[in-house]
């Protein structure tokens, strides 16, 4: 089952409150560490995995199909240049498997491919990650929406966040709507509520 919310974790993050998180009901994790050695990913995996399984939450890994095994993650989320979606399905036939995606296309094709869930973004401008294409929009959501489930990506905040379930995303990640608020805790209840 799809989480609802899917808090994106580095390792320059506050790994001590990932259980706090989990409590006020953030029910996924992607460890999203890009840059580390493969021994230190490996290491905040395993962190991860450690801190919120046993409060219910869901982990992946992001682009690394063997990281997510190797750290006992529930799946792996997958980007445009990673590791195809069929080959990983044959690596790793029991993992969540992701697949980021920018349109109805390209979500039908991961589909097609053996992903579990679509990353749709990003849905608006966000600064957590340099490169991006321009937003895509809750109407570009609300078309991609119903061949795989998707997770909205890109500007979500508790506001946006009910934007993004009412175009027809069945989770919503985040980085700067948890990370970058002096609470991350209460800033995570505060998302919980507007997913509900």
């Amino acid at each position: 089952m799809l989480p609802r919310i899917f808090c994106l974790v580095d390792a320059t993050d506050d790994l001590s409150v990932l259980p706090a998180l989990a409590e006020a009901g953030v029910d996924g994790f992607q460890v999203r560490a890009k840059g580390l050695a493969d021994a230190a990913l490996l290491a905040v995996a395993e962190s991860v995995v450690g801190a919120v399984r046993p409060l219910g939450a869901v982990v992946v890994v992001n682009d690394r199909v063997d990281i997510a095994l190797a750290s006992g993650a529930d799946g792996v989320h997958l980007g445009r240049a990673d590791l195809p979606v069929a080959v990983a399905r044959r690596c790793a036939p029991g993992l969540l498997i992701g697949a980021t995606c920018r349109d109805r296309d390209q979500a039908r094709q991961a589909a097609a491919d053996g992903a579990d869930y679509a990353g749709f973004g990003p849905v608006f401008a966000t600064a957590s990650q340099a490169g991006l294409p321009a937003p895509l929009g809750t109407e570009a959501l609300r078309v991609a929406a119903g061949i795989l489930p998707l997770a909205g990506i890109g500007g979500i905040d508790p506001l946006t966040a009910r934007a993004v379930r009412a175009a027809g995303a069945e989770a919503v990640a985040v980085i700067g709507a948890i990370w970058r608020q002096r609470d991350p805790v209460a800033a995570a209840r505060e998302l919980v509520a507007a997913v509900a």
